[in-house]
């Protein structure tokens, strides 16, 4: 990941909203062997104090999960809306193209929990997702011996996050009538790329403030 001044958010806050808005991760990490895993999974994100926390679940005996238990330093990596963009939208055009995207890598140390934690988080992580208690999918709604059954396959963990970096490249660097001109151009693309011209303005709208 690189570092540019303008391809940052303009408030820090706008981080932490991001990787809420964002839960399914790419977590990564290192085998004893050196090897890199990944896995793809959602997460709870919150604040104790000012320190950001993860927590989710892998299944069991796994190479990620084993990779976990070998070396504590991960990262998760929070992916939103991005789309190619091209030199042909600029004023002038003779210019590069380029690749318009959001990410934030957070970076920190993951400790597995045990089995009561494991029910807390799927308590925690079933009512924030369906957002409500009162859902038929509620683990607490479920049968006790099938939820007790299927947590012998998974393990619950929870990451401190120490270190948080992104990058909000939204073409922040253009002239106004080439930023329009993306904006314009995605918004006639797919569903993807009409969110990334969304949060393109709204960087924009907070940039002139």
């Amino acid at each position: 990941m690189y570092h540019l001044p303008h391809f940052k958010a303009n408030y820090p806050n706008d981080v932490f909203a991001f990787m809420q808005a964002h839960p399914f991760i790419t977590l990564c990490g290192c085998s004893p062997e050196g090897w890199p895993v990944a896995t793809h999974i959602p997460v709870l994100i919150e604040k104790r104090s000012e320190t950001i926390f993860l927590t989710g679940h892998v299944m069991r005996n796994q190479l990620h999960t084993l990779a976990y238990e070998a070396n504590n330093k991960v990262l998760a990596i929070f992916q939103g809306p991005e789309s190619y963009v091209s030199a042909a939208w600029y004023s002038p055009p003779a210019v590069a193209s380029t690749w318009n995207y959001m990410v934030v890598h957070a970076s920190g140390i993951i400790r597995f929990l045990d089995d009561a934690g494991l029910y807390q988080l799927l308590v925690r992580q079933t009512r924030y997702f369906e957002g409500t208690a009162n859902s038929t999918a509620d683990v607490e709604k479920m049968p006790a011996d099938y939820v007790k059954e299927n947590m012998k396959a998974i393990v619950a963990f929870e990451i401190e996050v120490t270190q948080c970096n992104h990058v909000f490249k939204l073409s922040q660097n253009k002239d106004e009538e080439s930023f329009q001109s993306v904006v314009g151009h995605l918004k006639t693309g797919n569903a993807t790329q009409q969110a990334l011209a969304n949060e393109m303005l709204k960087i924009k709208i907070q940039s002139a403030k």
